[in-house]
């Protein structure tokens, strides 16, 4: 079913085998995943999607599994596309809309990579794989490898989200902590992997996590009828969800499943102030980013040092005419509380980050009015309860308000 051909790093361009189990390729690159698009687009249109499986698996031939008795899934995917009117209109962007990576089964878009990185796993043979996470990604490893009767194992900062540290345990993870950022969580998960013959399952370091996420690109345009936005923003901080839309964009206009006339949406990377290797690199013309010292942001999703396919995400910035911009946690809070307050979407501190994100580029020229802006949330805010903690009146029992 599927029309997986091979592997291709995307450095040096080297062909790998896609049926034998790999991280990175000799010269460092991570590999991206190909198919045989020709024969795809024979095989499979547009029209033949009605009536699938409401999820990623709707998608099937343009994923990597090669049977289904390896398919792990828990539902991820088709997650809500909608406008925001009262939203819009306050900010000025009429035509505003979120993507709502939040209500996927592990409340954040790791599920999609979760989903295909472990099934792919299973079927390559892995029985204990490794990962350094911020939060959400581990949760959502977990709880796939559980269902895949696959141990993980989980390296994360001391001040990874509550929430995300509950969920990982509650399925069984062995979970450790570092005083330190996920790249040192990632030198950790490094030695121990080879020491133990774990798997190691960072991000970018196996080629399938990509495929559950470049998903969202093709749900944006079948949602919208198969057309495309004028501009998609995204939270960025490893960088694999924006490489993932930019690369389902690629191969949907290979497949012949946008219209001829269609133009790719740019495609925005938001970072925090606090971490913004990224922004740095593409305002200064670089290919690669530098580490970000002592990084810090409210946002903590989005706190990575330095991410492996930096040049990846500037690569697809760049050819789509987008742009990387760099977000206050000030202007983060502010953007969930308005998102909240005017849409009733509780979101994550990422996806808010692109609330202020698109206020900036408005006040700048650099969006206008008449484009349709799509905001690519990533989580729910239910998981980040230290972000935002009101303090409620006590009533007197017989109180009247």
């Amino acid at each position: 079913m599927s029309f997986l051909s091979h592997l291709e790093c995307s450095r040096c361009h080297q062909t790998h085998d896609a049926d034998r189990l790999q991280n990175l390729c000799a010269c460092g690159g991570p590999l991206l995943v190909r198919y045989d698009l020709k024969a795809a687009a024979r095989a499979v249109r547009p029209a033949n999607l009605a009536g699938r499986v409401s999820s990623l698996w709707r998608y099937r031939e343009l994923l990597p599994l090669r049977d289904d008795k390896n398919l792990i899934t828990l539902g991820e995917g088709m997650t809500p596309l909608f406008p925001l009117p009262r939203l819009g209109a306050s900010v000025g962007l009429p035509d505003l809309w979120l993507k709502d990576e939040g209500l996927n089964p592990t409340a954040s878009f790791k599920a999609r990579g979760a989903a295909t990185g472990v099934s792919r796993a299973k079927e390559l043979g892995v029985t204990a794989l490794a990962m350094p996470t911020n939060g959400n990604a581990g949760g959502a490893w977990a709880s796939y490898g559980a269902r895949a009767g696959i141990s993980v194992t989980l390296v994360m900062p001391t001040d990874a989200p509550a929430m995300s540290v509950l969920e990982a345990t509650a399925v069984g993870a062995h979970a450790y902590m570092v005083r330190g950022q996920i790249t040192d969580a990632g030198a950790i998960v490094g030695r121990s992997a080879k020491a133990h013959g774990w798997f190691e399952a960072a991000t970018l370091k196996e080629p399938y996590r990509i495929e559950g996420k470049k998903t969202m690109g093709y749900e944006i345009a079948e949602q919208l009828g198969w057309s495309l936005p004028d501009v998609i923003l995204y939270p960025t901080g490893g960088g694999v969800g924006i490489i993932g839309i930019y690369k389902a964009l690629l191969e949907m206009r290979e497949l012949g499943w946008l219209p001829d006339n269609v133009r790719l949406p740019k495609l925005v990377a938001v970072q925090a102030e606090g971490c913004q290797p990224i922004v740095k690199a593409f305002r200064e013309g670089k290919d690669v980013s530098e580490k970000w010292e002592n990084a810090s942001t409210v946002a903590q999703g989005i706190r990575v040092p330095k991410a492996l396919g930096d040049f990846l995400v500037l690569q697809a910035v760049r050819e789509t005419g987008g742009t990387c911009v760099a977000v206050s946690d000030a202007d983060t809070l502010w953007g969930l509380e308005q998102i909240s307050r005017q849409e009733g979407a509780f979101i994550c501190p990422e996806g808010a980050a692109l609330v202020g994100a698109a206020r900036q580029l408005l006040r700048e020229g650099w969006l206008d009015a008449g484009q349709r802006v799509l905001l690519l949330n990533t989580g729910a805010g239910i998981k980040y309860p230290d972000v935002m903690t009101p303090k409620l009146p006590i009533l007197e029992l017989n109180a009247t308000l």
